[in-house]
């Protein structure tokens, strides 16, 4: 059976309050567990007024907090904008908080605009070419001390969090088959590399101390309701959220409408639906078709969901519903 997961960005929806968001995030890892998934990630965005995940790390802990067996991890940190030994601390500490829960997802992007980038007091160009080096070092703190090892991080030597590499093109894939690490794709916004940039991940690949064989995990939006009428609706919120953002006026996230007619230009409409092509939107019966037609497409190990939804009760309800789907694939194989 792949396991499911679920990627949340802690939405801050219209007329809502970042407390709430967060609140929510911890209820939805609450349902996750429950219902058998096995990572509840969080992304690192800033300057976004619908994401409340900005703080990452605090987050994890937030949500690790109120929850008991299940993963809980970054998808991702953006190394970029960060220290290395910065990261390893804050992670060797949520790895002593929560044993054997915690994951690092690490991603090459600044997870915002150019300006909020250089607020954050980085220079942009030598983090993102400087990744590789980043990535490796960072892996050093938070593994057993060299003898010689002049910076030592505390907490985080030892602490062996897994590393998963992070993309939306074909660069982390080359990286993270040649340091022998899990790599997870987000086709949920970037689906026209995702097939290629598969194949040269598990081409790639060099067993490693961390794995011995490729294992992937690739990203869907996701919005499942009773019946397929009443989750295109709710994903309509996505909808109107990735016309916002491609015209760079992003807000807090939408509330659905009965139609998005009067709120794209064809263009858009054509854009944002090519983007969105992988997302899983539906009721049960297809919802489950989407999702094994995407398995036979991908052959992940892992599949991990984004389940955009404006009400929390629609969201909860969709993540129970993939939990169906989930056991019915496994059934019928």
């Amino acid at each position: 059976m792949v396991p499911f997961s679920i990627l949340d960005l802690s939405p801050v929806i219209e007329g809502g309050t970042v407390a709430q968001s967060l609140a929510n995030s911890r209820r939805l890892a609450q349902e996750a567990e429950a219902h058998g998934y096995k990572r509840f990630w969080l992304a690192e965005h800033h300057g976004m007024r619908g994401i409340a995940s900005a703080a990452t790390s605090l987050v994890i802990q937030h949500v690790a907090a109120g929850t008991e067996k299940i993963r809980v991890g970054s998808g991702g940190i953006m190394l970029p904008n960060h220290s290395p030994l910065i990261i390893a601390e804050q992670f060797g500490t949520l790895a002593a908080l929560f044993p054997g829960r915690i994951d690092l997802g690490l991603g090459r992007a600044p997870g915002t605009d150019m300006r909020t980038a250089q607020a954050l007091r980085r220079n942009l160009d030598s983090a993102a070419n400087n990744f590789p080096q980043d990535v490796i070092e960072l892996m050093q703190l938070m593994g057993p001390p060299n003898p010689e090892q002049k910076v030592i991080a505390v907490p985080g030597a030892n602490s062996n969090v897994p590393v998963w590499l992070l993309g939306s093109s074909h660069y982390s894939a080359h990286l993270a088959g040649m340091l022998g690490l899990p790599f997870a794709f987000a086709s949920h916004f970037a689906p026209d590399m995702l097939p290629t940039a598969l194949e040269i991940y598990r081409e790639r690949f060099e067993p490693s101390q961390y794995l011995d064989k490729p294992h992937a995990m690739v990203g869907v939006m996701g919005a499942a309701a009773d019946t397929d009428a009443q989750a295109d609706h709710l994903f309509t919120s996505m909808q109107q959220s990735f016309v916002r953002l491609r015209r760079g006026t992003p807000d807090a996230f939408p509330p659905p409408v009965e139609s998005m007619d009067s709120l794209w230009s064809e263009q858009e409409r054509i854009m944002v639906e090519h983007t969105l092509q992988y997302a899983v939107v539906g009721g049960p019966a297809k919802i489950e078709r989407r999702i094994a037609d995407f398995l036979a497409l991908t052959k992940a190990d892992e599949l991990i969901v984004s389940m955009p939804i404006y009400d929390m009760e629609a969201r909860v309800k969709s993540l129970r519903l993939f939990a169906g789907a989930q056991q019915a694939l496994a059934k019928a194989a």
